[in-house]
């Protein structure tokens, strides 16, 4: 039985990440949409509205779950202690629903079909490195920002993905959640579903690379009093 606890904390992963993917996914379509076929022009409106979500996202949902919003970041939570594995189950099996359930919202926006297939190819050992990039910086930044300055983290992860979106080759999806429910939408946003699996595993080592490095960084350093 779920306690009202983790009850509370579960629904705004949940909520949080539900409207992560319909800020990615919708600003995609939007941005297609009026960019008149320039894509830098649509990644750049996609970008920016994405990193503007996930600061009203983490200033939100923060305060109840940490809106973690991610699986990478639940899974290296719990491997260093803060996060019980129990919960920690749970968080991802409600972070990779909620993600499926928001990318079906931007489609219901949008007036578009709720159940897609992407074809949008995304392969290759140069895509690979950029999640591999993309999620080790920002699981780097996250548990020095928690170490050092907490209260930033909300602008920093914003800005790291905003950034992370133009200077990796994969535009840094650095979430599991996030790929596997991409893999459902047609759109700007998509990944062909046989590229999934390629993405997460990246991803997934991204996070144990930062998980067992940063600690030993930032063993030598103290917070600031």
């Amino acid at each position: 039985m779920i306690g009202p606890w983790i009850g509370r904390r579960a629904a705004a992963e949940a909520l949080g990440t539900a409207f992560l993917l319909a800020a990615v996914v919708g600003s995609g379509i939007m941005a297609e949409r009026l960019s008149g076929g320039n894509v830098a022009l649509a990644l750049l409106a996609n970008s920016v509205a994405t990193g503007g979500a996930l600061i009203a996202l983490i200033l939100t949902f923060g305060p109840v779950s940490g809106a973690q919003l991610n699986p990478a970041v639940t899974l290296v939570l719990a491997a260093r202690g803060a996060l019980p594995w129990g919960d920690a189950a749970i968080f991802v099996a409600v972070q990779t629903i909620a993600a499926i359930a928001g990318v079906w919202l931007a489609h219901l926006m949008f007036g578009l079909p709720l159940i897609q297939s992407s074809v949008h190819a995304r392969t290759g050992l140069g895509q690979w490195v950029g999640e591999f990039v993309a999620t080790f910086g920002l699981i780097a930044l996250i548990l020095s920002a928690i170490r050092h300055n907490a209260a930033a983290l909300p602008y920093a992860v914003a800005a790291n993905i905003t950034a992370a979106y133009w200077f990796t080759s994969s535009t840094s999806f650095a979430n599991p959640a996030v790929t596997v429910a991409r893999s459902m939408t047609d759109t700007f946003a998509g990944i062909g579903p046989n590229d999934v699996v390629g993405f997460v595993i990246a991803q997934l080592i991204g996070a144990a690379a930062a998980g067992a490095l940063m600690p030993r960084l930032l063993a030598g350093s103290e917070p600031p009093q």
